[in-house]
């Protein structure tokens, strides 16, 4: 057993000792059915903002858009509109082939279960570990450039060989094998409170749901629709922080019947269109505490994975217009073993 105590609220150990999915678990034949009996009209919503949105590194430091540039030859040509009478006289062709150096979570994206952690005593003897959802463990499972014996400017040098951070457990490439489709559910907090900033707690959440006639059920994807990507997608590559970190609803993370309520929810993932899902940094607490309290609920205690920056303004109105609120969604990110979090291009089909 690789804890012997889990964190209050937790799921541990429910979908097996080994179990990396968490409550995507709950996304199984029934709720790819009842995904797929929401398709009624044949029609389709990328719920993706360009992958080089929001622009800039100016509302993250640490992640940058990504950059294509073409693959070369030996001979440091690049493959752009390249002849391929350079290497048989007689050929007609002409290829381009390119390759991206890209940030994972740097736009529409989903965080994986390795994305977030916490030091909590798993193994009850009153020592704190670094351990993640279902107690894999920091440097053991979620491997970084000290754990593959890299250090300083070696550790970022890009070079051939291992991994130079690699989550042996709880990978995103867990998620795409399962294959994130089933039925979505959206609540449109912009429609009803614009996108002026405000914290969304329990009451506000329901109250939205039943004016709108919206019901969640176990193994269903939650979809909040804040407006942010749409600023974002405005503001054309150039995002205004001192705007955005101050625009649309965001959930709460510190008020507890919110988080309750997700884990009585059964709900298998929460995504929303705006940066954290919730509120960063979270209202102030006194003491011990997590500064992402809904990741530590969700990610850490839950196995429920978050997507960000998902764009859905189309959907919204979509599904307004005809008074509906669920969908079938598909979404997996990139099988890219290791990985803690991916690009989705995610697609809703009513």
């Amino acid at each position: 057993m690789r804890w012997k105590n889990r964190p209050p609220g937790a799921n541990w150990g429910d979908f097996g000792p080994d179990d990396q999915l968490g409550r995507v678990n709950l996304i199984g034949r029934e709720q790819v059915l009842k995904g797929a009996a929401e398709v009624r009209e044949g029609r389709s919503f990328c719920l993706s903002l360009p992958l080089d949105l929001p622009g800039g590194n100016a509302l993250n430091p640490r992640r940058h858009p990504p950059r294509l540039e073409p693959t070369y030859r030996d001979d440091g040509r690049a493959m752009l509109n390249f002849p391929m009478a350079r290497i048989d006289k007689d050929s007609v062709d002409v290829v381009s082939d390119d390759q991206v150096r890209i940030t994972l979570q740097y736009s529409t994206q989903w965080d994986s279960l390795a994305h977030v952690g916490a030091a909590f005593d798993a193994d009850g003897d009153g020592e704190e570990e670094i351990v993640y959802y279902n107690g894999y463990r920091a440097g053991h499972d979620i491997k970084g450039p000290t754990q593959y014996g890299l250090q300083g400017e070696e550790s970022a040098c890009g070079c051939d060989g291992p991994h130079v951070s690699s989550a042996e457990a709880l990978g995103i490439e867990n998620m795409a094998v399962h294959g994130m489709q089933g039925r979505g559910v959206l609540v449109d907090l912009a429609r009803h409170f614009g996108e002026e900033r405000k914290l969304i707690g329990l009451d506000e959440l329901q109250a939205v749901m039943r004016a709108d006639n919206v019901q969640v059920e176990p193994g269903d994807v939650l979809v909040l629709r804040t407006g942010f990507a749409e600023a974002v997608l405005r503001m054309g590559g150039r995002p205004d922080p001192q705007v955005l970190h101050h625009a649309c609803s965001v959930l709460n993370g510190r008020d507890g019947r919110l988080l309750d309520w997700i884990t009585a929810s059964g709900i298998a993932a929460l995504c929303a269109d705006n940066y954290a899902v919730e509120a960063y940094p979270a209202p102030e607490q006194q003491g011990r505490k997590s500064i992402l309290p809904l990741h530590h609920h969700c990610l850490f205690k839950l196995g429920i994975p978050l997507g960000e920056l998902w764009y859905l303004r189309e959907l919204a109105e979509w599904l307004h217009a005809h008074g509906r609120s669920r969908f079938m969604l598909t979404a997996p990110p990139l099988r890219l073993p290791g990985a803690v979090g991916s690009p989705v291009t995610p697609v809703a089909t009513v």
